[in-house]
Formats: C-alpha cells, structure tokens, sequence
C-alpha cells in the first residue's frame, strides 16, 4: 500500500503515463533518493527534475527511486527521519521502509501487532519450530515459509544482510550490540525495549511508538495502546471496589522463564493478578520472577491455585508429590489452567486474556457477561488480526478446572 501510495504521488506529479519497470531490491542507501545536492533536504524543485529525465528513460534512476523520493517530499518534509531508540541511538531512515527484520524474543511478535507482516522478509529459525505455537505465528502461518535469517536469540548477520531489510528490529540487545550488527549489514538496526505491562508499560508503549513511527504505522500502534489501556480499565472498574477480607490468596506455578517449569517457578508481579486485585501470596517477594521453595508454597497454602500451561506437564508431576497434598487448592479443587505466560517473552494479548479467565474464577459475579474463549478471541483479533483461542486450546488445554482427583 505504501508503495502504491507512492507511486500515485509520482504520477500526480508527472503524466499520465509512465514506464512501470521493476527493478531487482537493492542494498540500503545512506542518503535520500532523488537528493541532487546532497544535502538532505530534498525540495520540490529537485524532485520535479528527475520526472522528466525518468519519463524518458534518461539516467538510472528506478521507478522505486522516483516514489521513494516522492513519499519523503510529501509525508517528512523532503528530511529523513531520525531515530532515538531504545538505546539512546541515534539513527537516521532515509526511505520509506517496506522490507524488515524482527531478531530476538519478541520483536517479530510486535511487527505483527503494527500489521506489518507484509514488510517480514526473514525470521529466526524457531519461529519455523517451537514458535509457530505462539499466538502470532498462529495466525500468520505464513511468517514460517520466509527465509531463516538465522538461530533464535538474534539470528546470524550475513543470512540477515542477504535479504536486503531496509531496517532491523532488534529486542533485549546493547548499544555495541545493535551498532556491530548494523555496521556488518549496513541497514539501520533499532535496539527496542520490550517492556511489560507492569512498571514497565511506558517502556513497551514507546517501542510500539518507536516502530509506529519507522513503519509509518503510527495510527495503529495508537490503535493498540488505547486498546490495552481500555482492557486493563475494564478489568479495573470490575474489581477494584472489592474488599481485601473478601478476596482469596491466589498463586500462579509453571511460569516459563528461559524454558519450561514446575510448580515453584512464580511470578510476584503477575499482570493478570495485578489488573482484577486478586491476594497474589508471591507479590512480598517484590521481584519479577521468583523460583520458591516448597516450603515457602507449603507455609502460604493459596486458596487458589493457576498453572501456567507453558509448565503444565512439570506442574502435574510435582503436584502428585505427597508434600502438596494438604495444600488448600489441591484438597479443595481450586486449581486452574491459564495459556502460557512466557513464549520467547511476553504474550501480551495472552496475559490480558488469562486475567479475564483469572477475573471469572475469582469473582463469577463481576464478571457474568463475559464469556472468557469469546474475550479471548475479541483480544487475539486485536493483537494478531485472527481469533486463535481454539487453537490455543487444541495446543495447550485453554483455560480448564483442574481435576486431580483427590
């Protein structure tokens, strides 16, 4: 669509006819198409004195070169744009992006929520493997058939500089990291903070911005935010008023963290948790992950207990342990499935889907209008433009009452 846009400038500023050729990609060039002086700053006079010579097939400038140019002169004001990522890097985009790269946990993941999988020309080899069980590769099953750019956690410089991107997305990189990779492709990288949606919220939203900002996607990453804070708003007016001797003391087990695990592998600062109120027991251990002792579980005996599905086959051979079987979930039956937390970092959409799911089992009166799998979908349509729930379910069990039939 960009391109098209851009080409309808050009022929807005040209005639009516012009020789559509298609040109081979070619490799990212540091300066603004069409800029004759060289001064970046490309002016409307410049940019009408390539038109004729390109209509008569005069010079070697390419269709793509002319719609570039246009694109800069209308939407920038004839600049490039200059970038301060996450890093505090200075970078400078020169032409509209229409090929990328997201390396690293998470960063494909975002170029999904902008709906920008068109621009994807390569992705890490996991995405093809174990990832194509996350939400958005769910959805987007064609991400898996673009070339491998490379192992998961960063991919490999030449098999990225040989698709050409015209910029990289890089999450949980460095400063030195982020410039190394960019001086061996030479395409502009963007280090990103991927944040949470805890007291890191800003921090993700100016990703989302960042890349808003680069894809010229800006209304959608807008879009997305105020979809996120309206959900966590709803969630707030739906509990907030219920009174701390009211409420159960809950626990979350199974949380992935650089893999799979049991029971004790919690997360203080559950999201979920914090968006419907509930008595997390783990929230005194103040950190954003924790592994517990059994110990520890055993002496707070939670009321409720939700298992992380990325965890489950872990969680259910520690729950058969004698030691937990007088905790008050277990003889109670108070014990939940939630979709996975943590796959190659935070599912986003997934985490506000588990706290309607959590909201329901806590607090069925505050929330009997909602049926949970449609919420779901309605979250997962926002985020990745599909309604995946069912096949979540189909891979992991979807949100369920445990029966282990004590």
């Amino acid at each position: 669509m960009k391109k098209v846009l851009s080409y309808l400038l050009v022929i807005l500023l040209l005639a009516p006819a012009l020789p559509l050729a298609i040109t081979p990609v070619a490799a990212y060039e540091k300066k603004i198409p069409c800029d004759a002086d060289a001064n970046n700053e490309l002016t409307k006079e410049e940019l009408v004195n390539v038109i004729l010579p390109y209509m008569l097939g005069e010079g070697d400038l390419k269709l793509d070169d002319v719609g570039d140019a246009a694109w800069v002169y209308a939407y920038w004001g004839g600049k490039p744009k200059i970038i301060t990522d996450s890093a505090a890097r200075e970078v400078t985009i020169y032409r509209p992006i229409e090929r990328t790269i997201g390396i690293e946990a998470g960063a494909l993941r975002l170029l999904v929520y902008l709906d920008a999988t068109d621009m994807v020309i390569g992705v890490e080899e996991n995405e093809k493997t174990w990832g194509t069980k996350n939400p958005y590769n769910i959805a987007h099953p064609e991400l898996r058939e673009l070339p491998s750019i490379g192992p998961f956690h960063g991919g490999n410089p030449e098999l990225i500089a040989a698709q050409t991107p015209d910029v990289v997305f890089w999450t949980y990189t460095t400063t030195g990291k982020a410039d190394d990779l960019q001086n061996k492709i030479d395409a502009p990288v963007i280090a990103l903070g991927y944040g949470d949606l805890g007291k890191n919220r800003a921090t993700f939203y100016h990703s989302l911005r960042l890349m808003g900002n680069i894809l010229d996607k800006d209304a959608r990453a807008r879009e997305v935010i105020q979809y996120i804070n309206d959900t966590i708003n709803d969630l707030d007016s739906r509990t907030a008023n219920i009174a701390e001797n009211k409420t159960l003391k809950v626990y979350v087990g199974g949380i992935g963290y650089y893999g799979a695990h049991g029971l004790l592998s919690t997360e203080p600062a559950y999201p979920p948790f914090l968006f419907v109120h509930a008595n997390n027991t783990a929230s005194e251990l103040g950190i954003e992950h924790a592994f517990i002792s059994a110990e520890t579980l055993i002496d707070w005996d939670p009321d409720v207990i939700f298992i992380d599905e990325g965890g489950y086959n872990l969680v259910m051979n520690d729950l058969e342990e004698d030691k937990y079987q007088d905790l008050s979930a277990v003889k109670n039956g108070k014990l939940y499935a939630v979709l996975p937390y943590n796959f190659y970092t935070t599912n986003y959409g997934t985490l506000l889907a588990n706290a309607y799911y959590i909201g329901k089992v806590l607090y069925p009166e505050k929330f009997e209008d909602v049926d949970v799998e449609q919420k779901a979908d309605e979250i997962y349509e926002q985020f990745v433009a599909k309604a995946v729930y069912q096949d979540m379910n189909n891979i992991f069990g979807g949100f369920k009452k445990i029966d282990l039939g004590v």
